[in-house]
């Protein structure tokens, strides 16, 4: 007895260890032989960092963005390289600053940034405001204008407002395109080529933006890179993304009348969102071409002022959505200089939520038993797919739930296939509006059906996802990103809940290019439109197949931070650790990427390729 006793311990302590090994090493070869050795690479590289994300901000991050600086931007030889190219269409660049008690040296790094581009075809058109009181101030800008006649400079006498001082500077303008310069920041000294190579590209183009960063009060260090997605108006109406380094066409400009007086603060936000309406052109230059300078003291700064600003952002943006015909109540989002747009629902369409189940009584009780209790919009319907149930508290929990009104429950007496079972219920749905919800999902805040809807009945939008987490607090899903790992990942995957995430991208409404099946709005005659779900992606990629399927028509994806669900994942489908699973998931990638091959290349218009793609952190490409 004791000998045996001795052997088991000898086996569970030696054997077990080298059998799971084993176990360990043949999965590895598998992933290695049918993904190759990069993406096997990749995968650990996530696995380690997976549950210790890497902060966007801190020492390590500005590490990475001066090795990413050094890499990535032109040195002196290529910069004397610029100053020597000739362009086919060479526009003049007139840049708009305006000046109220800039200190001195501001006013030089400012101004010396534009003399030093590259392009030389431009004028620096200065509206002074205070410079009367400020004797050598005045001299100083006088000296440079004698200097360069491409200088102009206009002294106010007196303090008009910001739009009209805008406007004042705007008025000295008489190049092709106006750009915008605040009179404390500096400009990449290859800003204006970066422009002009994009307006050759695009001969027709009217507004143009670029990355920016943020530079010290002394000027010295460069941080907090913000590399900015494509266009993206739901963004654009959440917050002021765009921000620098802004260029638009002076017949544009002409066209909406420059800046308004009464957005004091936001008169720059107010005059993209005008100018964004206008265009059906918007290039995105994924470069920093702009540092904009922080003061030591920036956050002691006028309280008053940023309520203000804040004020005049909400009643911008309530003026934009009556413009674009749409309705809704602007309100102050969920940090600083965000805003969230409750938009207005006038119908109460029907909502079909469908559950597709097998087994798991338990995840499916607590799913519906959410949806049930919590949900202030009642106009929905339940349809519960059973797939392959053997569990007997499985089939007493059916019972009981399909004794409410709006509780169904129908077959599918077929292998599991996501795509297959969806279609399937939706062919039995009696809804307008689609909610493809996971039975291991839980609901949290009362209003999230709303919160979703309110974009899925937009005309111009796909589909809505929502704000998932696991168990633990932490980011599940807050939208795909294309090209992370094999074929997509999930934004902030791990980060806190309470987490602003890059540059606040978790806690606004935005553009994505696919938000996660486990949670999906659409409109039903939309969804019919696209034929549904292509049913060759048994196991996966069926959700972002579909949402690049509805950008392919010319529809966009919206995620909300408003509607918020625990998530445990993929307990449905199971865990793709099995040999058959495993091909089955590698013919899904072959087909999903023969498929998409074209958009994979270009790279996800929503996310900048200077992020990598190694991980779903937002952190630097190097």
């Amino acid at each position: 007895m004791k000998d045996k006793t001795r052997f088991d311990n000898l086996f569970l302590k030696k054997m077990i260890p080298k059998l799971f090994n084993i176990l360990i090493l043949d999965k590895s070869i598998f992933f290695i032989r049918y993904y190759g050795f990069r993406r096997f690479l990749q995968k650990t590289m996530r696995k380690i960092v997976s549950n210790n994300p890497l902060p966007i901000h801190g020492i390590k991050h500005e590490k990475l963005y001066y090795k990413w600086i050094k890499k990535n931007e032109p040195g002196l030889n290529e910069l004397e390289t610029q100053k020597n190219t000739r362009f086919h269409i060479e526009p003049k660049i007139s840049i708009i600053v305006t000046t109220f008690n800039t200190p001195r040296q501001y006013l030089i790094e400012m101004i010396d940034s534009v003399i030093n581009q590259t392009y030389s075809n431009w004028e620096l058109c200065l509206a002074v405001v205070g410079a009367g009181r400020e004797i050598q101030i005045h001299k100083m800008l006088e000296t440079y204008a004698k200097k360069d006649n491409r200088i102009q400079v206009k002294f106010l006498s007196e303090n008009k407002g910001i739009a009209k001082n805008a406007n004042e500077a705007l008025s000295l303008a008489t190049g092709d395109f106006a750009a915008l310069l605040d009179h404390n920041d500096t400009l990449a000294p290859f800003a204006l080529f970066e422009i002009v190579k994009v307006i050759n590209e695009h001969p027709d183009v009217n507004f143009i933006y670029s990355d920016e960063d943020m530079i010290t009060e002394n000027g010295k260090k460069r941080v907090l890179p913000h590399f900015k997605p494509d266009w993206s108006p739901d963004t654009l109406r959440s917050y002021n993304y765009i921000t620098h380094f802004t260029v638009i066409k002076q017949g544009l400009l002409g066209k909406i009348r420059g800046f308004r007086e009464g957005y004091d603060g936001s008169q720059d936000y107010d005059l993209m969102l005008r100018a964004t309406e206008n265009v059906k052109e918007i290039i995105h230059i994924a470069k920093i071409l702009y540092h904009h300078r922080v003061p030591n003291n920036s956050d002691v700064g006028n309280m008053h002022a940023k309520s203000d600003s804040r004020e005049s952002a909400k009643k911008a943006l309530e003026d934009h959505i009556k413009r674009t015909g749409l309705k809704g109540r602007v309100e102050d989002g969920l940090f600083l200089f965000s805003y969230k747009i409750n938009y207005t629902i006038d119908a109460v369409p029907r909502v079909s939520i469908i559950i597709p189940n097998k087994d798991n009584a338990g995840d499916l009780e607590k799913c519906i038993k959410a949806i049930l209790g919590k949900s202030t919009y009642r106009n929905f319907e339940i349809i519960i797919i059973e797939n392959g149930s053997s569990d007997e508290k499985t089939f007493r929990l059916y019972d009981e739930l399909t004794k409410l009104n709006n509780v169904r429950l129908i077959e599918w007496n077929k292998p599991f296939n996501y795509s297959m079972i969806n279609n399937f219920a939706v062919n039995s749905s009696e809804g307008d509006v689609l909610l493809f919800c996971n039975n291991d999902t839980e609901v949290i805040n009362h209003d999230w059906i709303e919160r979703m809807l309110e974009h899925a009945l937009r005309k111009e939008v796909g589909a809505v996802g929502a704000k998932l987490y696991y168990p633990s607090n932490t980011i599940q899903h807050a939208g795909i990103i294309l090209g992370v790992g094999i074929i997509a990942g999930h934004s902030h995957k791990y980060f806190p809940q309470e987490s602003n995430g890059y540059f606040g991208r978790l806690k606004v409404v935005q553009n994505l290019s696919a938000v996660t099946g486990a949670c999906l709005m659409i409109r039903k005659n939309v969804f019919e439109e696209l034929e549904g779900f292509d049913e060759r992606f048994v196991l996966a990629f069926n959700d972002v197949d579909l949402c690049l399927k509805l950008r392919d028509k010319g529809y966009l994806i919206i995620f909300t931070p408003y509607a918020e669900l625990y998530h445990h994942e993929s307990k449905t489908r199971g865990d793709d650790n099995t040999l058959k699973k495993q091909i089955k998931f590698r013919v899904e990638i072959k087909i999903f990427q023969d498929k998409w091959r074209h958009i994979l290349e270009l790279g996800d218009p929503y996310y900048s390729p200077n992020l990598t793609l190694l991980r779903e952190d937002f952190s630097i490409k190097i």
